[in-house]
């Protein structure tokens, strides 16, 4: 992936340094973007194939172990300019594709030029564009480019270009081919959307959350491959991961948006509960660190999760209430029960006890979901810990009023 500036000393212009790294990040985000949007693009044509990203060029298919088609990234943001066949960034794709293959070979990949910029009419980049492709034409003004372009920048390879023999060169330039006016990252997401028309949810909000965790598996796979723990992503592995992610938003399931991950990176970031009053109120029972973690967890994940759910539009706030309703009645019924059973005179480690006993058993028991087929305990867990910060249930026999001594407000 290029952006204006490349690495290589070769291109270093000679002006003013600059420490701006911004407009290298957007590029290499657009080239992790572009693989996901190339996967979906040339799915039907290629259903077998696979991307790698960084493996053979920025982006590659493959087909068995094969690379067939090198892609060059190319991305500039809010560009008015078009591209023409003197450009740094014509001859750099040139370089990098002389580099990688032999260019004569007439078995050898294709070679696709992807930019957000408008190949400029009557340019070889023009001639080149995948639905009207004209290579011979394109060879023509690419060797007339070479030879009249003052450029010291790209020089050296447009020598080398020209140094090829005729029969080379020309093979070389019918493999290549453009893809312009590609969208920027801002219209990436819409892209893959479209090409997903008939997999997401109905609904604004749920394929909002849909395309917000694909995302999020596809940039674990971009990372995979960048790091080299994984060579490609194939169609079939998209396929699957779309239909996996699909399934949860039906009426009876609902995605989990939350990850242990997630709780990991808001507590570096400051996120505290230790004077939140379910804390307060796990520590009246007397459970172990290792639990008051774990609840601590399982609240901001499950607090969190329903507030995605509802700004998504995947559950009412009538839903998660009538939910909550049912989890406190189920709580009444044990609450009542353990206090029944409390000796005349219990003693606080008596009471202490039991309260802990209770925690235990309502945690470990779903007998309420928030819908039939969602069974993920922390949310479960989590929503007693958010019921218990309102003061709406506890654990200790003398809650209530502790939780009013510590708030200063009566709870219903």
């Amino acid at each position: 992936m290029d952006t204006v500036r490349s690495k290589d000393e070769e291109w270093i212009m000679p002006t003013s340094v600059s420490h701006d790294a911004s407009a290298s990040a957007l590029g290499y985000l657009f080239q992790a973007q572009w693989g996901l949007y190339e996967l979906l693009r040339g799915a039907e044509e290629r259903p077998d194939g696979a991307i790698s990203l960084e493996l053979h060029d920025d982006v590659a298919w493959e087909e068995g172990a094969l690379a067939v088609d090198l892609l060059q990234t190319k991305f500039h943001p809010r560009s008015t300019r078009s591209l023409g066949d003197k450009d740094d960034d014509v001859w750099r794709t040139v370089r990098s594709w002389m580099d990688t293959h032999a260019p004569g070979d007439a078995d050898g990949p294709w070679l696709t030029l992807v930019t957000t910029q408008r190949a400029r009419e009557g340019s070889a980049m023009a001639a080149l564009r995948c639905d009207m492709r004209s290579p011979d034409v394109a060879l023509a003004l690419l060797e007339e480019a070479a030879r009249a372009s003052t450029s010291e920048t790209s020089r050296a390879v447009r020598q080398r270009f020209l140094d090829l023999s005729p029969a080379d060169r020309g093979v070389f330039v019918r493999r290549m081919r453009v893809i312009d006016c590609v969208p920027a990252i801002e219209g990436l997401d819409i892209a893959v959307r479209r090409k997903l028309l008939f997999s997401l949810p109905s609904g604004d909000g749920p394929q909002t959350a849909l395309m917000r965790q694909l995302w999020a598996w596809w940039y674990e796979q971009a990372v995979a491959m960048l790091q080299k723990k994984i060579t490609s992503v194939s169609v079939e592995q998209v396929r699957r991961q779309i239909e996996y992610l699909r399934d949860d938003y039906t009426a009876d399931r609902l995605p989990t948006l939350v990850s242990r991950e997630d709780w990991h990176a808001a507590r570096e970031q400051g996120f505290s509960y230790d004077e939140a009053c379910f804390v307060h109120q796990l520590r009246w029972v007397g459970v172990s660190q290792i639990q008051l973690d774990k609840a601590i967890m399982d609240y901001y994940r499950a607090f969190t999760q329903a507030v995605l759910w509802v700004d998504d539009d995947l559950v009412a706030i009538g839903e998660l209430e009538r939910y909550q309703e049912n989890l406190v009645d189920e709580w009444e019924r044990a609450f009542d029960w353990m206090v029944e059973d409390l000796p005349p005179g219990a003693t606080d480690a008596e009471r202490e006890r039991e309260g802990r006993k209770l925690l235990r058993t309502t945690l470990d028991r779903a007998t309420v979901k928030v819908r039939e087929r969602y069974d993920e305990v922390f949310f479960h867990r989590g929503t007693h810990h958010c019921l218990a910060d309102q003061g709406l249930i506890g654990w200790h026999p003398e809650f209530l009023e502790r939780v009013r001594q510590l708030t200063g407000t009566v709870h219903a």
